[in-house]
């Protein structure tokens, strides 16, 4: 049930949730390996990760480098995917197709292609866990982009544990989150978003990277887990 000795690969794993499952998984004996569209990105997360730790450079929307990734590094355990641009949040009417497309080529194609040229390498007992968001199933004015995304990825999920089992594949469903992936809000307008969140959550607070990690790291331990979504939003779909 444990990752000691287990060797994960997080696409993303360089900052946010993908840094938190990654630190997450050395604390417990694996051996990990980040992935990241940039260097700077890479070496920074190789600072804060235990030495052994492999960092690379990827375009997750490139299908010839993600496939000559996966040929590189070989046999792995489990699979994260955690990879995507910042949040895209605007009106439907006034919407940036190009962009949307840019958001979607990451998140969804992104995960789709790593997993295509991924799984053929994950051993026995292994899985893969990729990333959607309560938008699915409790979307607000301006999230039609990630809403149709979140919907995309968990029909993908059950999808994926039917055709690759006996390879495990689910899906964690983050609420409100304090990670970069805010960046492109304003200041004002990411505190604002952050309190009102904390004030009405349940928990009291909006969620940290660690807080979801620990449902990335759950889904690689249990062996009996597969085409599910777990949800961490402290009580997000309540309210």
């Amino acid at each position: 049930m444990g990752l000691r000795g287990q060797r994960i690969v997080v696409v993303g794993g360089t900052s946010g949730i993908g840094l938190a499952v990654a630190e997450g998984a050395a604390r417990e004996g694996a051996e990990v390996v980040v992935a990241s569209r940039r260097q700077e990105s890479v070496d920074a997360a190789l600072e804060r990760l235990p030495p052994g730790a492999e960092g690379r450079t990827l375009d997750a929307t490139d299908e010839a480098a993600v496939r000559a990734f996966f040929e590189r590094i070989g046999g792995f355990d489990h699979l994260v995917y955690t990879a995507g641009e910042s949040l895209l949040m605007e009106s439907f009417l006034g919407s940036d197709l190009p962009r949307a497309r840019r958001f979607l080529d990451t998140r969804l194609w992104g995960a789709y292609t790593a997993v295509k040229h991924g799984a053929p390498s994950i051993r026995k007992g292994g899985s893969v866990v990729l990333t959607t968001g309560i938008a699915g199933q409790r979307p607000l004015p301006g999230t039609t982009v990630a809403a149709s995304l979140c919907g995309a990825m968990e029909s993908l999920t059950r999808a994926l544990a039917l055709e690759l089992a006996p390879i495990r594949v689910n899906v964690v469903s983050p609420g409100v989150v304090h990670t970069e992936l805010w960046r492109d809000m304003t200041e004002e307008d990411r505190r604002g978003l952050f309190e009102s969140s904390a004030a009405a959550l349940p928990v009291g607070r909006v969620g940290m990277p660690e807080d979801v990690a620990e449902a990335y790291l759950y889904l690689m331990r249990g062996s009996y887990s597969t085409g599910s979504v777990v949800v961490v939003d402290g009580g997000g779909l309540l309210v």
